[in-house]
């Protein structure tokens, strides 16, 4: 929560923020939308070898240090005062997390039922709906504080220096509370690393013990081996003599037919939806133009007119719309893939999007008296498509892996195309942006978008959906099942027997 609250942070200052550094008002759109393609291709850079390494090393360890990374990188982020530094500064915080499909690697891991899995996929949206409230909140109320709130930092050249740092310090306090949090009470889900003594959760229990009254017994001590049971629950052991090993699997394994076809439309999906979250602050921010008497508007389609919004305002809308989607994300979306399937609510939700983006500048030529009301239902149908679309995405792609043993590459290869999409639609889409904007053609980078998200649905319709591990592996009996742990697991002496 704490790397997408971030991003929903930045993305609602970053007009003001690119603007501070000099940047003229007609290229804010431009470099708004790179500096957002810069972390993302820093992250598709290194997403296969972040999840490459959580294999290696376990789930948890690998979460961690991505926050880390994240929060120290933000907080840098925060004191820049040049451009260079800016997108420097962003492209560290993508290249240094791959939190995304590990942890999406670990929610497969944890529930395999796939009449489960609405629920459980759509937390995580869930969480990037909750950052999404509390992003904009952060991020436009307490950018510039000393103009915003004179009366207590008003007196501080320090924040009159550094004008975006405070937003970065509230949102440094959520990351520590995400990592210790993670530190002290998540489990390691990787098979070859359960079993294995951890020093955080024995701290986290006792910290614990005393609101709970659990206590450990003073008779047993906790050997450091895989055997251990872990905080005294009765896990299933690993076999002293395995050694942890992870098997390599081929690229046709991984990447089944399904798989890449799932993996296109993800792509394809967060292209146009991460250019819209670029660029649709940057529009409300845009200075509102004079329609009556103005020779350089031609309606329906050459006029330039936005809202004149500040970070503050615009992070309102956010914040309404955000509280909505929760109640979406957690009780509708599950209801409606139970009720519908998980396929239909994706192509469902795939076809809103391309009369979101045609409708969008319009917004900006109705009455005054309605706009507020247009741009928080326009927001909040752009939020609850993408609520019905990616945790349902998500949902196919793990149901259309073999098996669980290549869930950690697929999810890596899923976050490295998302990372590129969610790159080349802000690079693409705020030069487009700048150049509507100085034509005076508005509808130019919206329409662009709507055509991206029309391609985007062709791939959707060869979706078959899958019927995920529990009905793959139905009817296989116990000697089956020990096999599956070998697979990822093997002793030599037991290559040797095979053999």
């Amino acid at each position: 929560m704490s790397l997408r609250r971030a991003d929903r942070r930045y993305e609602l200052f970053a007009p003001e923020m690119i603007e501070s550094v000099g940047v003229p008002q007609s290229e804010v759109a431009k470099w708004a939308g790179l500096t957002s393609a810069i972390s993302s291709f820093s992250q598709a850079a290194m997403a296969v070898y972040w999840g490459t390494a959580s294999d290696r090393f376990g789930r948890k360890p690998i979460v961690l240090l991505g926050l880390t990374a994240t929060m120290i990188f933000s907080l840098a982020f925060g004191l820049s005062k040049s451009l260079v530094m800016l997108i420097t500064c962003r492209g560290m915080i993508g290249f240094m997390n791959g939190n995304v499909g590990i942890i999406r690697t670990m929610v497969a891991e944890m529930v395999q039922d796939k009449e489960l899995q609405p629920r459980a996929f759509s937390i995580m949206p869930m969480v990037w709906t909750i950052g999404s409230i509390f992003g904009p909140s952060f991020g436009g109320s307490l950018a510039r504080p000393t103009e915003k709130f004179p009366e207590i930092f008003g007196n501080s050249s320090f924040f009159k220096e550094y004008p975006f740092l405070l937003p970065n310090l509230v949102s440094g306090f959520f990351f520590v509370i995400g990592i210790s949090t993670g530190f002290l009470f998540l489990h390691e889900t990787l098979l070859s690393k359960q079993g294995h003594r951890d020093p955080g959760l024995v701290l986290g229990e006792m910290l614990t013990s005393p609101c709970t009254g659990q206590r450990r017994k003073s008779s047993k001590k906790l050997e450091d081996d895989e055997t251990t049971p872990l905080l005294g629950e009765r896990q299933r052991p690993t076999k002293p003599q395995a050694v942890a090993e992870v098997k390599k699997h081929s690229w046709r394994e991984v990447l089944r037919p399904q798989s890449a076809l799932i993996l296109l439309a993800y792509t394809l999906m967060s292209v146009h939806t991460m250019a819209f979250e670029s660029v649709l602050p940057v529009f409300l921010h845009t200075p509102v133009q004079s329609l009556h008497g103005n020779p350089d508007v031609e309606l329906p389609f050459k006029f330039v007119g936005g809202f004149g919004m500040d970070s503050q305002r615009i992070g309102f809308f956010y914040t309404i719309t955000g509280c909505i989607g929760i109640i979406m994300q957690f009780y509708i979306f599950p209801f409606c893939a139970k009720r519908f399937g998980v396929l239909n609510c994706v192509k469902a939700s795939t076809a809103v999007f391309p009369i979101v983006y045609l409708l969008t500048p319009y917004i900006a030529l109705i009455p005054k008296s309605l706009q507020n009301p247009a741009i928080c239902l326009l927001i909040l149908s752009k939020l609850t498509a993408s609520i019905f679309n990616f945790p349902g995405i998500t949902i196919l792609l793990t149901n259309s892996a073999g098996s669980l043993s290549i869930l950690g590459t697929l999810n890596g290869v899923a976050t490295s195309m998302s990372a590129v999409g969610r790159a080349a639609g802000p690079a693409m889409l705020g030069p487009i942006f700048s150049l509507g904007l100085r034509a005076g053609i508005i509808i130019l980078p919206w329409w662009f978008l709507s055509a991206i998200s029309v391609i985007s649905a062709i791939p959707i319709l060869w979706i078959v959906e899958g019927d995920g591990f529990q009905r793959q592996d139905k009817g296989q009996d116990s000697d089956e099942s020990e096999t599956e742990i070998e697979h990822q697991t093997v002793s030599p002496a037991k290559s040797q027997a095979r053999a």
